[in-house]
C-alpha cells in the first residue's frame, strides 16, 4: 500500500508544536488593511490554536 502524502496546503498553514498541539495564523490580515484599526490589526497579528474540530482533519492531512 502506498504511504500517504503530506497536504502541502496544510503544510504551509499549519504547525505542530513540540506538545502535538496545532498551530495556526489568525484570519484577516491578508489584505484590506487600511480599513482595519491599529488595535484589530494588534490583536491579529500572532498564532492561535486550531479548533477542536478541526484538530482531526488537519492531522490527517499532516500524515499524523
Amino acid at each position: 500500500m502506498p504511504k500517504q502524502k503530506t497536504h502541502k496546503g496544510a503544510k504551509a498553514r499549519f504547525k505542530v508544536t513540540g506538545t502535538g498541539k496545532l498551530r495556526r495564523r489568525q484570519q484577516g490580515m491578508n489584505h484590506l488593511k487600511a480599513a482595519k484599526s491599529s488595535r484589530r490589526k494588534r490583536r491579529l497579528t500572532g498564532e492561535t490554536e486550531v479548533a477542536k474540530a478541526d484538530t482531526k482533519e488537519v492531522k490527517r492531512m499532516l500524515g499524523r
